[in-house]
């Protein structure tokens, strides 16, 4: 080779410049493992949709905490303890015990007792109900306790039967009996009987739970009054 060609392939040499980018490109694709890149690309994606997905799981999860308390506080208020009843002036008013025994109230006074006709098999309990002035309201109750064998037989009163509504039933234990006047009806001062009849069990019957309460409107003041007691 001639001096003259050296000098022209050194020139030439020196003269090219290469593309390291391009090179350096290359050279990682032939390295990098088969897959790698569409992993990462998966993982990318992957990634992309996991916020919605988290998200929306909060959102559920928040949603069924709020529903639960929801439920929580409406079971509340349905189970809310029920306010204390109030009685009304006239038969309504917590019936009494033989122990708690009020006879006398202003002009209204009662006493209780079992007839001296009751026999082995069957009783009569009479309620006296004693008035000082006219009475325009008026609630006599007569409570029998249901020991072996009781068992309503009939009832009566001194008063007219068209003047009262009448009712016997089995009630909470006892076997009660409740005269009620009618409206527009009176009852006049003075004493007046009411009596309930019922069969029990052979042998003497113990009365010492049973009880009777009479509430009234009485006079033209129309003042309330109540009486209570039992057949000791």
């Amino acid at each position: 080779m001639t001096d003259e060609l050296r000098g022209l392939l050194r020139e030439s040499a020196e003269a090219h410049q290469p593309d390291r980018a391009r090179m350096l490109a290359r050279v990682e694709h032939g390295t990098a493992r088969p897959g790698t890149a569409r992993r990462s690309r998966d993982r990318e994606r992957t990634r992309a949709l996991s916020w919605p997905r988290i998200v929306l799981a909060t959102l559920a999860t928040a949603g069924t905490l709020t529903a639960s308390a929801l439920m929580v506080v409406d079971v509340d208020a349905v189970h809310d303890p029920d306010p204390p009843r109030s009685p009304s002036a006239v038969g309504r008013a917590v019936p009494p015990t033989a122990a708690g025994s009020r006879t006398e109230d202003g002009p209204l006074g009662a006493d209780g007792s079992v007839d001296p006709h009751s026999n082995a098999y069957w009783a009569q309990s009479n309620v006296t109900l004693k008035a000082g002035e006219p009475l325009t309201a008026l609630v006599v109750e007569l409570r029998i306790a249901l020991t072996e064998g009781v068992k309503d037989t009939g009832n009566w009163r001194t008063r007219p039967a068209a003047d009262f509504d009448l009712s016997a039933r089995q009630e909470g234990g006892f076997l009660v009996y409740r005269w009620t006047l009618k409206p527009g009806r009176t009852v006049p001062a003075g004493e007046h009987v009411f009596a309930g009849q019922y069969d029990h069990a052979t042998g003497g019957r113990d009365a010492k739970d049973d009880t009777y309460r009479i509430d009234a409107t009485a006079g033209a003041a129309e003042r309330g009054a109540a009486v209570w007691g039992g057949f000791a």
